[in-house]
């Protein structure tokens, strides 16, 4: 069994030779081969790509090394401290055997195994997972591989890839599935806390930490570093279920006993990080850095080597503040830091919204339940070593620049200067909680940048993730995107209750309206009824003040009627018999002197007003009220 020091030795030789950076990958495959350099090697790189098992037991015989320039470099001479030496392939034929490739692809809640020779291509890969999926090769997103995004024409071969893979697929542009009793447990799950109580092997001290079912492994690790200073390559776990394979695993899928689970963590032996480069013919110059911290161990994730972090983090420090210090207005500061991130990573980048952080809230959440989106909130700090690489190969990708700008609202601050640090500090424990805020404050400045992904939940706002700085292209898009389909759920729910309330809103406003249509219907009948009432009582008072009138001019003419003459007066007397329109008839007495306006009187006394009515002699036919009319003072005698 190789020791220690021979284990450091033989994984950095491992991981030159192959090229894989991932050191927890590289000892997995060295563990696989019992630590046998060249088995191991053997198992990742084909043969014809002269990696070659010496038939004189072992001993191989230094081949050309190349430079950048593609010249050769006569070999360095044998050392036995390497326990390893590139060999020149033997000249003899040497038949290969197809060398066969496991993949584990995941999609939503299914896993499919794949195997194929390394000489199919990555769209054969897709076919396959067409038939068992049914989903077409178009609306499909094959991720999770080392190099990258890779074509559908590549063959497996050029990807150097191990024997064991795991992918997953994105369907970005196909709609969440339907609902159902395992997508609603899932989902029941995802809202739940659970309580780790994790043991501190090396001191024997138990923390107690609550974590959302929507909380991956990773962040659970990412946490227990914080805590115990042991970085999460190093970390050594037990107590995880037999399910809980992926560190990008959600709890809630995970298979962690509810609503409490233990684990134990300690630290692994971790190989030294320093490869010792001694080309004693080439001009080049390799600074490696020797520390065993955290610094840098997840730089080789983002596709760059120490120096260029060194450089791109140096260049930072010359430039000028992305915020300004004790900004009184928010949306001046962040104009500001938008121009200052165009001038250092150029104009591909998230449209950062300008404005308050309760203007942001508005614009993402309290609109239509078909117009929300999620809110991402990025903290900037230009002392870590990460948010240059972070920036300018993660926030800046196309793929990113370009989900960001669909599907989310994107707030940025900068938490360089402490005014502003604490400033988002208040802003973060009044709108998300003191929780929220705690996390935030404890992170460390090389953790930085932040990616704070936030929905809007009825009457709270909920962080679905905290993306830290040291992650890659695919794994941000597939926690963008995890975030997203939780989002989709929830927003299908919102809209089908946004839509039933506005339903019941409508049919409340329409029989609002016909109640108040039917009231302005009763009170127009009631009005008209009291208006007509109002007109007939007041047409009954005229005609009662008419007839009471009439009454009494009626009487007033009756009284002053001279007496009826009897026949047997010494003056001449005429008696004149009067019929009405009704064929009665009225009779009297006349003194022959007496005027005609004393018959219209006895007339009108009777009822008859002359003004109403005309008096007619019968033969010849004559008006006789016209007489009066024309003012004639005819004696009654004169009436024939």
């Amino acid at each position: 069994m190789a020791s220690n020091m021979d284990r450091e030795m033989i994984l950095a030789d491992f991981q030159a030779c192959t090229g894989i950076e991932n050191i927890d990958e590289a000892i997995t495959l060295l563990e696989q081969n019992n630590w046998d350099l060249v088995a191991a090697i053997n198992g990742v790189i084909p043969q014809e790509n002269g990696i070659l098992q010496s038939d004189y037991g072992g001993e191989t015989i230094p081949g050309p090394v190349f430079d950048s320039a593609s010249h050769p470099v006569p070999a360095p001479a044998p050392s036995s401290s390497s326990a390893f030496r590139p060999v020149v392939p033997s000249r003899q034929i040497v038949e290969r055997q197809p060398r066969m490739l496991d993949f584990r692809v995941e999609y939503r809640d299914r896993n499919v195994d794949v195997v194929l020779e390394d000489s199919c291509t990555v769209g054969e890969i897709k076919q396959i997972l067409e038939n068992e999926l049914q989903i077409p090769v178009s609306k499909m997103l094959l991720k999770g591989w080392k190099t990258g995004d890779v074509e559908d024409s590549t063959v497996l071969k050029s990807l150097h890839l191990p024997k064991n893979n795991s992918l997953y697929v994105l369907t970005p542009d196909l709609p969440p599935p339907s609902s159902s009793s395992h997508t609603g447990a899932l989902q029941e799950s995802l809202n739940q806390n659970f309580m780790l109580i994790i043991t501190h092997r090396e001191v024997q001290r138990e923390y107690n930490l609550n974590f959302s079912g929507s909380s991956t492994i990773q962040e659970v690790k990412r946490n227990v570093y914080d805590l115990t200073s042991i970085p999460v390559r190093h970390q050594l776990w037990e107590g995880w279920p037999p399910s809980a394979t992926d560190d990008s695993m959600c709890l809630a899928e995970s298979g962690l006993s509810y609503p409490c689970h233990r684990l134990t963590v300690g630290r692994r032996s971790s190989p030294a990080q320093t490869r010792e480069q001694s080309e004693e013919q080439s001009t080049d110059v390799h600074m490696v850095s020797d520390s065993d911290g955290d610094d840098f161990e997840d730089a080789p994730e983002f596709g760059v080597d120490d120096g260029e972090v060194f450089g791109m983090a140096s260049s930072a420090l010359r430039k000028s503040p992305m915020m300004p210090e004790n900004a009184e207005n928010e949306g001046d500061a962040l104009l500001q830091f938008t121009a200052e991130f165009s001038s250092r990573y150029g104009d591909c980048h998230p449209v950062f919204f300008i404005g308050s952080l309760e203007a942001a809230f508005q614009e993402a959440f309290y609109v239509k339940a078909r117009d929300r989106k999620l809110l991402a909130i990025y903290l900037h700090h230009d002392e870590s070593v990460l948010t240059n690489v972070f920036c300018s190969q993660m926030l800046c990708a196309e793929s990113v620049v370009s989900y960001l700008s669909q599907n989310f609202i994107t707030w940025a601050w900068d938490l360089t200067k402490d005014a502003n640090r604490a400033r988002f500090l208040t802003m973060c424990n009044r709108h998300f909680g003191s929780v929220v805020a705690q996390t935030v404050r404890t992170q460390k400045t090389d953790q930085f940048p932040l990616f704070l992904i936030i929905m809007g939940k009825r009457s709270s706002n909920e962080v679905l993730n905290v993306i830290q700085g040291n992650t890659t292209v695919d794994e941000l898009m597939m926690r963008l995107m995890a975030a997203m389909e939780i989002f989709t759920a929830q927003q299908q729910e919102d809209i089908k209750d946004e839509d039933e309330r506005e339903a019941r809103e409508n049919v409340k406003r329409e029989q609002d309206e016909a109640y108040r249509l039917s009231l302005e219907a009763d009170r127009a009948k009631r009005e008209a009824h009291e208006r007509e009432m109002a007109e007939q009582f007041r047409l009954e008072q005229i005609r009662k003040e008419q007839e009471e009138e009439r009454e009494a001019i009626r009487l007033s003419l009756e009284q002053a009627l001279p007496p009826e003459p009897k026949e047997e007066d010494a003056e001449p007397v005429s008696k004149l018999r009067i019929r009405t329109p009704s064929g009665e008839f009225l009779e009297r007495r006349f003194l022959a002197s007496n005027k005609l306006q004393i018959v219209f009187d006895f007339v009108a006394s009777k009822g008859f007003p002359w003004d109403e009515f005309k008096l007619l002699s019968t033969f010849p036919r004559r008006d006789v009220s016209s007489c009066a009319c024309l003012g004639k003072c005819v004696q009654v005698g004169g009436i024939p």
